[in-house]
């Protein structure tokens, strides 16, 4: 019997300055995945996999992550930004107001600022992960 795989938001994309990682990947399916640079795959296994169980998602594990601890540290020390939508509203000229859903990215500083609840109850969605090549260099 064909078992049909989830897809959507699962992707590697890499240019001259970053690479891109699409949400809906586990941390498991990022360590297999020979697209992911070599030294993102060690930097996960090495910090971040002793603490997280390899079935979460990128989204969730974001979507959750507090402002303290190592794992915090790493991602700023290679420049981890978090692209999302989230619902704003704005004002039209006729003065009626409507929500809708606006793309933001922002550091992983910024993002994490946000708590849960606030992030629940302004519909944040996490589409892709960001992080510089020439930190994962550095690191």
């Amino acid at each position: 019997m064909y078992k049909q795989q989830y897809e959507d938001y699962k992707y590697v994309m890499q240019d001259v300055y970053q690479v891109y990682l699409g949400a809906k990947y586990t941390f498991e399916e990022v360590a297999d995945n020979e697209e992911v640079p070599f030294k993102l795959r060690l930097i996960l296994e090495r910090y971040v996999y002793q603490d997280i169980d390899p079935e979460t998602t990128l989204e969730s594990h974001f979507y959750y992550l507090d402002g303290k601890g190592l794992i915090l540290k790493i991602y700023r020390q290679i420049k981890l930004k978090v692209k999302f939508n989230i619902i704003e509203e704005k004002k039209s000229l006729g003065g009626r107001v409507t929500s809708q859903y606006v793309t933001k990215v922002l550091p992983i500083d910024q993002f994490v600022e946000m708590t849960p609840q606030e992030k629940e109850k302004r519909g944040v969605v996490i589409q892709e992960i960001m992080c510089s090549k020439l930190a994962l260099m550095a690191f």
